[in-house]
């Protein structure tokens, strides 16, 4: 597997588990590229919905991917703190495309005050009978839900209180 380069832009494809692109970011920045780990940066940056429509995103915001676990972590930097967007997927790949990753519907949003939300259940219930989730994957993503949890909770990796400060000043150093 190819690993992405330091300072290099990258797009970001989420697909469904049916194969399907479901979403594109169109450039984020690599800030530490390893065969398991892709943190990345962006601001304002393009997001292609599968239907075709186009948005920009509102705020900086710092990426977390891994190879090994089966989510990945926005940190959206906003004037009133730091908020959290926590998509349940499979581990990443990249393969000099893109990185890659399959999006399972479960996401947690986390609050400033790290507080949270489990998100969109009706949504990812209705895609495991429609598109026949494995109960393998169903395991996974509920044992992921519940380490998410304890991260957020024990502010571990992205949630530890200087990392996302840390990871943005990378940033702006690479955007100059």
């Amino acid at each position: 597997m190819a690993v992405p380069v330091e300072g290099e832009g990258i797009q970001i494809h989420s697909y469904k588990h049916d194969g399907k692109l479901h979403r594109v970011w169109d450039e984020t920045m690599v800030l530490k590229g390893t065969k398991n780990l892709v943190i990345g940066g962006n601001d304002r940056t393009i997001v292609t919905e599968s239907d075709g429509r186009t948005w920009v995103t509102r705020e900086p915001a710092i990426c977390y991917f891994h190879g090994e676990h089966w989510f990945n972590i926005i940190g959206m930097i906003r004037e009133d703190g730091i908020y959290y967007y926590c998509n349940l997927s499979s581990p990443f790949v990249y393969d000099k495309e893109a990185l890659k990753y399959i999006d399972y519907d479960l996401d947690i949003k986390v609050f400033p005050d790290m507080t949270f939300n489990l998100l969109d259940e009706d949504e990812y219930e209705q895609h495991r009978k429609q598109m026949g989730y494995p109960n393998v994957i169903d395991e996974i993503l509920k044992r992921n839900v519940d380490k998410l949890v304890r991260w957020i909770r024990q502010r571990k990796g992205p949630f530890a209180p200087d990392f996302i400060d840390i990871w943005y000043e990378r940033y702006l150093t690479y955007r100059r």
